[in-house]
Formats: C-alpha cells, sequence, structure tokens
C-alpha cells in the first residue's frame, strides 16, 4: 500500500531570491533562481508560484495568482531564472512547488519563504549565482 510506494526526496536543488544590481537605483530589483547544484540534469521542470498570509496594517487576507512556469531543461551545476519578485510581497508567505523528472523518477518539493523572511538580515551569498539573497535547499 503507501509503504510500497518510494516518494524520492529532492536534495540539492534550491529555489532562491536575489537582490539583482539595479542601474537606475530608484528601487531594489529582486528576481526568484532555481538552482541545481546536483551532478545531474532536471528534465521536465516545472514550477508553480503563489504568495499568501494577511496585510499586517488591515488584518486582510491576500493571495496572489498563480503562476506556472515551465522551465524545460536545467544542466547540472546551473541556474536559471523562475520569475521576478516585487518587495511588496514579502510580507506575506511565497510558495514555490518544484516538479520534475530526475532520470525515470518524478520528484517534487514545496519551499516557501515565510513573511518578513527576505531581508538583508538574512542574505547570504546564494552558490552559482554569487550575488546576495535568501536561499532555501
Amino acid at each position: 500500500m503507501r509503504k510500497d510506494i518510494d516518494i524520492p526526496t529532492v536534495q540539492n536543488v534550491a529555489i532562491a531570491v536575489v537582490k539583482e544590481l539595479n542601474n537606475e537605483k530608484t528601487h531594489d530589483i529582486f528576481n526568484v533562481y532555481l538552482i541545481n547544484l546536483k551532478n545531474v540534469t532536471l528534465e521536465n521542470v516545472m514550477i508553480t508560484s503563489k504568495g499568501y498570509g494577511m496585510h499586517k496594517l488591515t488584518g486582510e487576507n491576500i493571495k496572489t495568482s498563480t503562476l506556472r512556469h515551465q522551465l524545460g531543461t536545467i544542466k547540472a551545476k546551473s541556474y536559471v531564472k523562475i520569475e521576478p519578485i516585487m518587495d511588496n510581497v514579502f510580507g506575506i508567505s511565497n510558495e514555490y512547488w518544484l516538479s520534475f523528472f530526475e532520470g525515470t523518477k518524478m520528484h517534487d518539493k514545496k519551499y516557501i519563504f515565510l513573511p518578513e523572511t527576505i531581508v538583508e538580515d538574512n542574505f547570504v551569498t546564494v552558490p552559482l549565482i554569487n550575488k546576495q539573497g535568501v536561499i532555501i535547499r
């Protein structure tokens, strides 16, 4: 039954929100990246993204649109930009649900940036990209 189903765990694949250089200096630019730290290629990569939570001033529930991204093939030790992200949604949960094939097995994992975690105090140097951001492995 359930114990007979092999559900593979996802390791060495990360999602990162990275602060990018803004030449206009009017506001910060952030992008979300998928990082493949594995030594194998990921096939048929798909990601859904959405935001949800409560407005901290009004207490009103907030829900963003669900976006779907077909990223195709991601080579070993590489990264790809998923989407830009606006800093006004950092106060809610931002969820990225990843699905991909590694060989013949399908993998999936949910990555959630909790409210107020995408802040400079939590920035690290993101592997492969070598820029500052917040990463979930």
